[in-house]
């Protein structure tokens, strides 16, 4: 797979990596230095954000180069300890080229709650991302964090992390981001489903409509969520 993978160039990397952080900083999905953001741009070399800056103020100097184990490569800033999360989902799939970290307050809150984003209520949510599972909970700098996300990097293309946050990946920065647009909206109107009191699923025929056309677009991992009988 390696010697097929074109690698983003690290110049456009580095200030892919601002503006993603800008987005997410705007959008009230991160607060103060929250978050973390990487990219692969080469075999064994992953640009990721720095620790203890907020990534709604970064510069593309700030981000720091690691190999696959988390040694710093480049850089004068240190990398945040949730760097282990990103390089487990690198190391457990390798069509992954790019991870975002967050916690948007509708998709936390679940997190919160115990609550997986597992129902089929819109056709969009169904085909960018399927089924979001919760990661158990994983004390924060400890290996237990990469572990508790190490089952889901296959087959499933965002999670929740249990009391935390989410985390998106995808087969490039732009990817990974949408993902995480994506989930925050689909917990924002099951958020909104719940507080009317009703929901009204898609049926099994419509939903397998739908995962057919994910898999038309090389999309084959987010399971099937549930649906109306």
């Amino acid at each position: 797979m390696e010697s097929n993978v074109c690698f983003m160039e690290e110049a456009a990397a580095r200030e892919a990596i601002c503006e993603i952080g800008r987005r997410m900083y705007e959008r009230g999905y991160i607060a103060a230095n929250d978050g973390n953001i990487s990219i692969r741009i080469g075999k064994d070399r992953i640009l990721c954000t720095p620790t203890g800056i907020s990534k709604g103020y970064m510069t593309p100097d700030m981000h720091v180069v690691l190999n696959s184990k988390g040694e710093v490569i480049e850089g004068s800033f240190k990398p945040s300890s949730e760097i282990k999360m990103h390089l487990r989902v690198y190391a457990e799939n390798e069509q992954v080229q790019a991870v975002t970290h967050a916690h948007p307050p509708f998709a936390t809150s679940f997190a919160v709650a115990g609550i997986p984003l597992d129902k089929a209520i819109t056709s969009e949510a169904v085909v960018m991302l399927g089924v979001v599972p919760i990661a158990p909970y994983a004390t924060p700098s400890t290996q237990e964090v990469p572990d508790s996300v190490a089952p889901f990097c296959k087959n499933y293309n965002a999670v929740l992390l249990a009391n935390h946050g989410a985390l998106t990946w995808g087969k490039d920065i732009t990817e990974a981001w949408f993902r995480m647009e994506s989930l925050e909206h689909y917990a924002k109107i099951m958020y909104y489903t719940k507080g009317i009191g009703k929901e009204d699923l898609l049926n099994r025929e419509q939903v397998e409509k739908l995962i057919k056309i994910r898999e038309s677009m090389g999309i084959n991992s987010g399971g099937v969520p549930k649906f109306s009988e």
